[in-house]
């Protein structure tokens, strides 16, 4: 059985330089794109569609095409862009009879428990009427505090949100590597990635094209925020014409990046992908051991300090003492109680915020280990 047989629900990313070349869209390649969901369609596999591009194609109007863009042109470039960008989905598609819709979103979109399921309704209710949506980031509202940055993590957002089974990743380059292909030649392509380790991450490169954003850093990320889903990653070059049918039939080199833990519930899975957190707690060593083997709630004792203006009930990142990012949780305290219970045994934290106090930071139920 061929690799690609049993998926039936797709996410698809295209980038920016795969689109667009010198500010005119590439209308060759995006046709056979086009072209490819429309036979997935036919097979009854539903396909979503994260599309980069309005920037790039906005400029051009601007008369920006070589210029750096101050936040508030590139917000204007998004918002030209994005009317002639789904113009040109909404006529390829036609022609193969189908219809496109058009959803951007933030990561406040993303973050908000409520919003993200109203856009999973959303976005279920198109694909059972055969609707292709097309996704990209609201360029003309994002700044950092609200902004993903890269649709490679916008797509496994998306990814989470539809249940898909497959994310494929279009890039300019062939796949992970374990060194960077462009300037070492015994670059070996790393075909299968069964974990995200620490060596995994290291061989990632930074942004190799002048038009995206989104590099193999970004790519990696986005593996791992579907860790804790049934939804599989693929790396692969979508340059040339037809590489979506080339892909799924193995016509072409790739790295996929399976997944071995079974799904998280729904509220796990949301946290797993959460970006941009209002706040983030330090743990020590034994607290990282303990969260990663035992899988149990996280207690002031293991908490050695916090950062951010969080309150009760947000989101939070945990991170070990080197930075690196070890949980997602809501914490049962605001940032201020979480200071004055650092370290302290759970009697003590009672004693110190009252007897109504939790005695967790987070508990097990709204923690997921990265």
């Amino acid at each position: 059985m061929a690799m690609f047989d049993q998926k039936k629900r797709l996410v698809i990313k295209i980038g920016s330089s795969l689109l667009v070349s010198e500010g005119e869209l590439r209308q060759k390649w995006l046709k056979s794109f086009v072209k490819n969901v429309a036979q997935l369609i036919a097979k009854n596999i539903e396909v979503v569609i994260v599309s980069s591009g309005a920037v790039a194609l906005g400029r051009g109007a601007l008369a920006m095409q070589n210029k750096k863009l101050s936040l508030q042109e590139k917000q204007a470039a998004a918002a030209i862009g994005q009317i002639h960008l789904m113009g040109f989905y909404r006529d390829l598609f036609a022609k193969h009879n189908l219809n496109v819709a058009q959803i951007l979103l933030t990561a406040s979109d993303c973050n908000d428990r409520e919003r993200y399921l109203n856009s999973h309704n959303t976005l279920e209710t198109l694909l059972k009427n055969r609707v292709v949506p097309i996704i990209n980031e609201n360029d003309t509202v994002a700044v950092d505090e609200i902004k993903i940055g890269d649709n490679d993590r916008l797509a496994a957002r998306v990814a989470q949100m539809v249940a898909a089974d497959l994310m494929i990743l279009f890039s300019d380059i062939d796949g992970l590597y374990d060194k960077n292909p462009r300037t070492e030649k015994d670059a070996e392509l790393i075909k299968e990635v069964f974990a995200i380790t620490k060596e995994i991450e290291a061989m990632a490169g930074g942004a190799g094209s002048s038009v995206g954003t989104g590099g193999m850093v970004t790519k990696i990320m986005a593996a791992k925020m579907l860790a804790n889903s049934n939804c599989e990653t693929v790396i692969t070059n979508g340059f040339a014409e037809n590489s979506l049918q080339k892909l799924l039939a193995e016509q072409q080199n790739f790295t996929i990046f399976h997944n071995k833990e079974k799904a998280a519930k729904s509220r796990k899975n949301w946290l797993s992908g959460f970006v941009n957190p209002k706040g983030e707690a330090i743990v020590n060593e034994c607290a990282v051991e303990a969260l990663r083997s035992k899988k149990i709630s996280l207690l002031p004792i293991g908490v050695v300090a916090v950062k951010g203006d969080f309150k009760k009930g947000d989101a939070i990142f945990i991170r070990d003492e080197s930075g690196a990012h070890i949980a997602s949780g809501i914490s049962n305290y605001d940032a201020v109680d979480a200071k004055k219970v650092l370290q302290k045994k759970s009697d003590e934290v009672k004693k110190i915020l009252g007897k109504g106090a939790k005695s967790e930071l987070v508990h097990i139920d709204n923690l997921v280990v990265i």
